[in-house]
């Protein structure tokens, strides 16, 4: 018992020493600063280092709390070794100075844009401090910005100049190598439309021979994203509501290139069950009572995001038609096997005033470019619907890239200041094409710039040649003239034309035009000019009396004007839908006075994805005012319009020479096939029936006027080559003059880039 007690006793003094020692060494851990000194700064002053290291005078600091002074002094970058030290109430910081960078040198790129853009990316920066861990991220940092260009096969090294003052130069040297171009572009999965279609769609191109122009050859992972989602987008407004462009996978193949894959799961295609409108009980109900017309018209249609855009813009119109302010709309879509059922949801939003519109990013375009696409102002109601419709105006410019908007605080609650962040790119573009076929060959050169001078203006040159015409123009185009919405466009033309073996005649030819093109109703354009030019006409001597007599030199200044509804789903390669286009010309003044109308049909309807018909009706007619149509301003069907002749010898005919008609028409019929040939061919096949007829000649009774019908059916084909594109058509005519010459095989091989 004695011996418990015992034990126990000295237990409670070993705890009692053990708890004293350690409150004695506590105490000594811990000091009082009274006093701060500093050592080695030069650069930074010790008030400056105080700040950052969050010193208080009169504190009691132990070394947890002088650890955590030290992790702060290490966060600023400025320092490379960093000790401190408590002694008799005195903190002493010993510093090393990390060098400041003087400058930053890339070596191997010249491009002072892409300077820039390196720079804004790194994390050293000059006139800062040198901090040696960041350069293996900075050249990660370069690397990324190269491959996102095309340069995949970047090296990057990383110098240091030692200067004097604690100063360095920090000198990357870049060897890009070469530009990583595109082999070949695969479409795997259940993708259910052709290759040669979701070619088409994308930005990215397979690298050919004849694309040395083209920047699209070359791998980008942005225009990789850009091309996922303009897949997604395409399948979507077919109805494929479920699509998933699921990756797109980049493998190199040694001395090919690399090799892009699109992996698509295009789904279950979905029609519209039901559309309806959830609309807010403090508004108007009754203001947007029509709405249901647009609802039924496209309710059973397969799904697309472009027809519920188009109803969307039709309540933004009643919005305005009716004056009512701060209203917004979104969207709820459900999913089920039977289709898609969407609510369109209509409520105010919140409701203030805009104070004040900044733009920022614009270091080439004039702000009045900018404001001048703006459908809101300063000082008007807040409406996101505008607000967003505004920067679709902008990006349908094509001179900017990316496009966002905030809102901030304004002066009062009630008025808020909207900014507008824009990335401008580059609009300049060069192109060239050439060709060559059964009618001949051809070249073409254009060389644009979409913002000339920053004004927004468009300014384009263009020359074109082939065996029978030279021509060349200088075109300007302000798409906003003085901020009317409308666009205003002049150009210079020169031209020489050589028909001596199948017309008798060459030409030459000089004109200025100008003239506008607007929106007057919803999907109709009305484009008005007006056109002045010099003509002379040279004939050759065994040419009829008749057209010897037309020869000599033409004043000429025309009015023309364009009436177009265009109720097509899409400008480019249309599937469903209609085109109509009225076209006249009237002289103002002239030599050989004479009036033209035109109408131009055209209507599309997609049976399947594969299967796309076509119908297109072409007229044309020409009469002078009491005189004869002018020699070179007599017509001939476009070689598109009736296949299986050459439309340059069809129709009237003085002696040896076609002279072309007063008069000219022609129908088309044509289905676009689902795959007959395998994918690897890309070859798309197409069924063509044509119509065509070009008769009347005013200036002689002798001459047959050559008024029948002539007809062809046949085959047409665009095959994708190594060479570049090559369409050919293979056809039959069925009715035809005696006079006429026929062309039962014709190609074409060319393209642009």
């Amino acid at each position: 018992m004695c011996k418990i007690i015992v034990m126990i006793f000295f237990k409670k003094i070993y705890f009692l020493f053990f708890l004293s020692f350690l409150l004695i060494t506590t105490q000594a851990s811990t000091e009082v600063v009274n006093k701060i000194k500093s050592k080695g700064n030069s650069r930074v002053s010790l008030e400056t280092i105080v700040i950052f290291g969050d010193v208080i005078l009169g504190k009691d600091y132990d070394s947890q709390e002088i650890n955590l002074l030290i992790k702060k002094l290490y966060e600023t970058n400025f320092f490379e070794n960093i000790s401190v030290e408590l002694e008799n109430n005195t903190l002493t910081i010993t510093v090393q100075e990390n060098p400041t960078i003087n400058t930053i040198i890339f070596k191997g790129e010249n491009a002072k844009k892409y300077k820039e853009n390196i720079k804004s990316l790194l994390l050293l920066k000059e006139k800062s401090p040198f901090v040696n861990s960041n350069i293996k991220t900075d050249i990660n940092l370069i690397k990324s910005f190269y491959r996102e260009i095309g340069f995949y096969f970047v090296n990057i090294d990383a110098e240091i100049e030692v200067l004097g003052n604690n100063r360095v130069n920090l000198v990357f040297s870049i060897d890009k190598g070469e530009k990583a171009k595109i082999a070949k572009i695969f479409f795997l999965g259940d993708k259910k439309i052709r290759d040669k279609r979701l070619r088409d769609i994308i930005t990215s191109q397979e690298s050919q021979i004849w694309k040395f122009l083209s920047r699209n050859v070359y791998l980008n992972q942005g225009r990789v994203e850009l091309d996922k989602r303009l897949l997604k987008n395409y399948y979507k407004n077919k109805g494929y509501y479920e699509v998933e462009v699921a990756s797109s996978n980049v493998e190199y193949s040694e001395g090919d290139g690399f090799i892009l894959t699109f992996n698509i799961e295009a789904g279950k295609r979905y029609r519209f069950k039901k559309i309806s409108a959830n609309i807010s009980d403090a508004l108007d109900k009754v203001a947007f009572a029509s709405l249901e017309k647009n609802f039924n018209k496209v309710v059973g249609d397969y799904y697309s995001q472009q027809k519920l855009t188009s109803i969307l813009e039709e309540i933004d119109k009643l919005s305005q038609l009716k004056e009512l302010q701060f209203i917004n709309h979104n969207v709820t879509e459900t999913l089920d096997d039977e289709g898609v059922e969407v609510v369109i949801n209509i409520f105010e939003g919140q409701k203030f005033s805009i104070e004040r519109i900044n733009v920022v990013g614009n270091s080439v375009t004039n702000d009045s470019v900018i404001r001048g696409e703006l459908l809101v102002d300063e000082g008007d109601p807040y409406s996101a619907l505008l607000v967003n419709k505004s920067i679709n105006r902008l990006k349908a410019r094509n001179i900017f890239g990316e496009i966002t908007s905030s809102v901030s605080e304004g002066s009062t609650p009630n008025y808020k200041i909207l900014e507008l962040s824009i990335e401008e790119k580059a609009t300049g573009e060069i192109a060239a094409g050439a060709g060559i076929g059964t009618d001949g060959t051809s070249f073409m050169f254009s060389v644009t710039e979409n913002n000339w001078l920053g004004r927004g203006i468009q300014l384009s040159t263009e020359a074109n040649i082939s065996q029978e015409k030279v021509s060349g123009n200088i075109a300007v185009n302000n798409p906003n003239y003085n901020f009317s919405g409308n666009s205003v466009y002049s150009a210079f033309d020169l031209s020489s034309t050589d028909l001596e073996e199948t017309s008798g005649y060459k030409s030459s030819k000089t004109g200025f035009s100008v003239g506008t093109q607007f929106e007057q109703y919803v999907d109709i354009l009305f484009s008005p000019s007006v056109s002045l030019s010099y003509e002379d006409i040279e004939v050759k001597s065994t040419s009829s009396s008749a057209i010897q007599k037309m020869k000599g030199n033409f004043t000429n200044m025309d009015f023309l004007y364009g009436i177009t509804l265009d109720k097509r789903n899409q400008k480019f390669q249309p599937t469903d839908g209609s085109r109509f286009k009225f076209i006249q010309s009237l002289p103002l003044v002239q030599d050989s006075s004479s009036i033209l109308n035109g109408i131009d049909i055209s209507s599309y309807h997609s049976v399947s994805d594969d299967l796309i018909g076509s119908a297109k009706i072409y007229l044309r007619a020409i009469n002078g005012i009491d005189e004869d149509v002018r020699l070179t301003s007599r017509m001939f069907l476009p070689q598109t319009k009736l296949r299986g002749f050459n439309t340059r010898k069809v129709g009237p005919k003085d002696g040896k020479d076609y002279i072309g008609g007063n008069y000219t028409s022609a129908f088309g019929l044509e289905a676009q096939l689902p795959n007959l040939l395998p994918e690897s061919t890309k070859t798309d096949v197409s069924l063509f029936m044509d119509a065509g007829n070009v008769w009347e000649v005013d200036y002689s009774d002798s001459v047959d006027n050559s008024n029948k019908i002539r007809s062809s059916i046949g085959i047409a084909a665009n095959v994708y080559t190594t060479v570049g594109p090559l369409s050919f058509t293979l056809a039959q005519n069925i009715t035809k003059a005696a006079t006429d010459e026929t062309q039962t095989f014709n190609f074409r091989l060319g393209t642009s880039f």
